[in-house]
């Protein structure tokens, strides 16, 4: 079984703001995602039990859909996801960048209010991983920091706008 991998980030924000662009869909789709990434929501229901299905596309590269289904959300506290790479009707595929990536992980993402700021830890946690799942993720350790960094500081940005 994988370790999970543990990120984590603090924005200069209240929390429960934080906490809005994670969980409402007009604040994500101005932020969530790889820089420079055309991003499109297909389905917006955020809650525990519900889903948030949406595509990426780079700008030289192929669209990516992806599928988060929520198993619980604490307002403002915590978020508890597993992320699916998915076609455009939201079922299951293989990560279209590695054929070895784990078909889901789960994300979970802790907020912590530190004097009007907002610690974000996030737990990121293969899924039932084969030998071969648990070798790719545990090798794309900084590739995974290094995306969520860059997404949490689009975030940064984003939070100065609203």
């Amino acid at each position: 079984m994988a370790t999970p991998i543990k990120i984590t980030h603090t924005f200069h924000a209240p929390r429960d703001l934080v906490f809005q662009a994670f969980t409402e869909s007009e604040h994500l789709q101005n932020w969530w995602g790889p820089k420079g990434w055309k991003f499109n929501v297909s389905k917006s229901d955020i809650h525990s039990g519900g889903t948030f299905h949406y595509s990426q596309k780079p700008a030289d590269g192929d669209i990516m859909w992806v599928k988060f289904e929520y198993s619980e959300i604490i307002a403002p506290e915590k978020i508890v996801y597993t992320n699916i790479f998915s076609d455009e009707e939201g079922n299951a595929l293989r990560a279209p960048f590695d054929a070895n990536w784990p078909l889901e992980t789960l994300n979970t993402i802790s907020f912590n209010e530190d004097g009007g700021k907002t610690i974000l830890t996030m737990f990121v946690n293969p899924v039932t991983t084969t030998v071969e799942e648990t070798q790719t993720i545990e090798a794309s350790q900084a590739i995974i920091q290094e995306g969520f960094t860059g997404t949490f500081e689009q975030l940064d940005e984003y939070l100065l706008t609203i």
